[in-house]
């Protein structure tokens, strides 16, 4: 699929999510941050705001780890902001707003299901 048939936010969220996911693994100094996984971005029309699910490696959606990393996240909002600005060089550098995904949560549990229905 060439770039001109993918809309242009769409490449931004992408973008977004591809530099997002080093920067909390190469720069970001909250070691909670490196057992985030980012799974999805999507961004509004206009790219003004960018919604960021995360999963946490090892984590439930219960877990205080888990609201704790959401807080931390939304506290170094404004760093990750700056360099989204920065590195991918955007006019206006969209709000973002940070969301738990338990999409792998519920994932695992259907698979378990599953594997206990065919054992049966």
């Amino acid at each position: 699929m060439s770039n001109q048939a993918v809309s242009r936010p769409t490449r931004v969220a992408q973008e977004i999510r591809r530099t997002l996911s080093q920067m909390l693994l190469r720069e970001a100094k909250d070691p909670r941050f490196q057992r985030i996984n980012i799974t999805e971005c999507k961004i509004s029309k206009d790219l003004s705001i960018v919604r960021v699910h995360f999963a946490l490696i090892g984590h439930n959606e219960g877990d205080p780890e888990v609201q704790e990393t959401l807080a931390a996240l939304e506290k170094a909002k404004g760093f990750f902001r700056t360099e989204l600005g920065k590195k991918l060089r955007l006019r206006i550098v969209p709000d973002i707003r940070f969301f738990y995904d338990n999409i792998p949560e519920h994932a695992q549990h259907m698979e378990d299901l599953i594997n206990k229905a065919l054992n049966s």
